[in-house]
């Protein structure tokens, strides 16, 4: 068992005792910015509830070490002395501060004479600081003065986070100061059921079994397949990744950024509740969590109401309480209907319209963790880590074009030589009449200065030839579209689609992501064998892909899709 920690949340008005700030600590630094920011913040939350950072200290005899929150702590102290000075009814502060290398800053602590701040660096912040001080309560001296006084003893706290004597001071101090590691909700959370005092009657035995699971727990949600299945949220995100179980059980909004705001919401509980039941809450709750994972069915529907941005786990989380499984499943089917709903028919919608291209993204997203689910209980699963990040990279998916979309985002002469260079093999695989245009396309690609004309006329005349006969009405419909990750270049975009398959097929070679309907769709997968023409997207193959959608979608569409000779 590592060294006994105790674990608080103290009222200001409660801090006692003196603290020692020892040799490896630079001096109070604080100007009036931080000074200023601290009394506002405390005035304007009033009666409410308040949290200052973590005082951290050990015990050393009769003194506590000031490891980290000397600038607050000193700030905290010199408004005190403020408040006494102007009130004498008020008594001396609580706590005192004593300097292993710098005694003379105790005594001008005691007594702040603004004369004598050039004597020394450590005088002319503190002196700085109590102007500040003194300048803002004048504004309203006795009401701020009453107002402050009252709320640090009844409503703003401090995270009192206290080692003991075998603790590494100086590699602590390190950490929360030099490195910038500052302790987080859930190493504080954590520390609540190791500590000796704040253990609840907890013996050493079960706090070493809750120290186990704790980093089981944690060890875990770095699988990125259980991680990104539960958030969309970067992992950088949380400093450890069981805080993602801690902020959900404290009901922690994603816009809400008060940094302790699940430990203290941990610290009431265990005012009503034994740490014993707080803790068995966690595991519950991370079981359930492990369960819906390794549910193929719950794991595909949760995972994508949370990947489309429809719920998230909080929400889906609440749901989930106090419904049998059929109840909950029933539910979470109303939230993926709901999530797809449109006024009209989805033939109707156009890539072109701004308003329309976040429904038909939605839906080819369903259809295609759908697809995944529906193609075999235990031998797929709809990949959720890697539909939002490459590595370190958070993916961005747009729609892409099944079949050429002309020269939309085509500007530059680079990428128009690369769009003729990537259709040569198409065009000389599909139209062996056309030397010539082969021919033609070569030069231009030689070509020092190719003109846009020129360009533009090569190209008419390659989509012409990669082209079935017919309609274009369908060129922006949900019949021609499908996901992609919005990284690939220009000339990927505007390809015929041959050249697109081919890409595609080179891309999974080399192991890169391709979402499972997209690849179906560029494989022919979904097209029946007699109408098959590898090198064109035709009529038959946007009957069959939608089709497809329809079908694996029955559930949720309030209608069928149509095609645009149907409607």
């Amino acid at each position: 068992m590592r060294n006994e920690i105790v674990l608080a949340a103290k009222l200001v008005g409660d801090i006692k005792g003196t603290f020692y700030v020892p040799s490896y600590q630079r001096g109070y630094r604080w100007g009036d910015a931080e000074v200023t920011r601290l009394l506002d913040d405390v005035y304007q939350n009033g009666k409410k509830n308040y949290c200052l950072q973590p005082i951290v200290v050990c015990k050393k005899g009769g003194a506590c070490e000031l490891i980290d929150g000397q600038q607050r702590l000193t700030t905290l102290y010199l408004i005190y002395r403020y408040m006494k000075n102007v009130n004498p009814f008020f008594g001396e502060p609580a706590f005192s501060l004593s300097y292993e290398t710098r005694a003379r800053s105790e005594e001008f602590l005691r007594n702040i004479n603004l004369d004598r701040k050039e004597e020394n660096i450590d005088f002319w912040f503190m002196a700085n600081a109590y102007g500040c001080i003194k300048r803002w309560f004048e504004e309203d001296l006795q009401i701020r003065v009453m107002h402050i006084f009252e709320y640090f003893k009844e409503n703003v706290k401090v995270i009192w986070y206290e080692v003991g004597e075998k603790e590494d001071a100086v590699s602590l101090f390190t950490r929360l100061n030099i490195g910038k590691i500052p302790l987080t909700s859930a190493e504080l959370v954590k520390a609540m059921f190791l500590s000796r005092d704040t253990g609840g009657g907890m013996d050493k035995e079960k706090r070493e079994e809750i120290a186990l699971w704790w980093d089981n727990m944690e060890k875990e949600l770095h699988n990125d397949s259980l991680w990104y299945f539960l958030t969309n949220r970067e992992s950088g995100g949380y400093q450890t990744r069981i805080d993602l179980i801690l902020d959900l059980i404290s009901g922690k909004k994603p816009e809400n950024r008060e940094t302790y705001y699940t430990f203290f919401r941990f610290d009431e509980m265990r005012r009503i509740s034994s740490l014993d039941e707080i803790w068995r809450r966690i595991q519950r709750t991370f079981l359930v969590l492990k369960d819906w994972f390794e549910d193929h069915t719950l794991y595909h529907k949760i995972g994508y109401l949370i990947a489309s941005d429809t719920m998230t786990l909080q929400e889906i989380f609440h749901e989930a309480a106090g419904k049998t499984k059929d109840v909950f499943m029933e539910k979470l089917d109303d939230h993926i209907r709901s999530s797809i709903a449109i006024s009209g028919n989805y033939s109707e919608l156009s890539y072109e319209r701004p308003t329309d291209y976040r429904k038909i993204s939605t839906l080819l997203l369903l259809f295609n963790v759908e697809s995944v689910r529906q193609n075999g209980e235990h031998t797929q699963w709809f990949p959720f880590d890697k539909l939002k990040f490459r590595g370190e990279n958070k993916v961005s998916w747009s729609l892409e074009h099944i079949h050429a979309q002309q020269s939309e985002g085509m500007r530059t002469q680079e990428i128009w030589k690369e769009w003729l260079e990537l259709h040569i093999p198409s065009v000389q695989a599909v139209g062996r009449s056309r030397e010539g245009l082969v021919l033609d396309m070569q030069a231009a690609v030689k070509k020092e200065k190719l003109e846009r004309a020129e360009f533009d006329a090569l190209q008419q005349e390659v989509i012409e030839l990669l082209s079935t006969k017919g309609s274009t009405e369908y060129l922006h419909s949900i019949a021609n579209l499908a996901l992609l990750n919005a990284s690939d270049n220009a000339a990927l975009s505007n390809a015929a689609f041959d050249v697109k398959r081919n890409m595609i097929v080179e891309m999974d070679k080399r192991g890169q992501y391709i979402p499972f309907c997209t690849k179906m769709v560029f494989l022919k997968y979904y097209t029946p064998s007699a109408e098959n023409q590898l090198h064109f997207w035709a009529q038959a193959d946007r009957e069959a892909y939608t089709k497809a959608i329809n079908r694996v979608l029955s559930a949720y569409l309030k209608e069928p899709i149509l095609l645009e000779r149907e409607r």
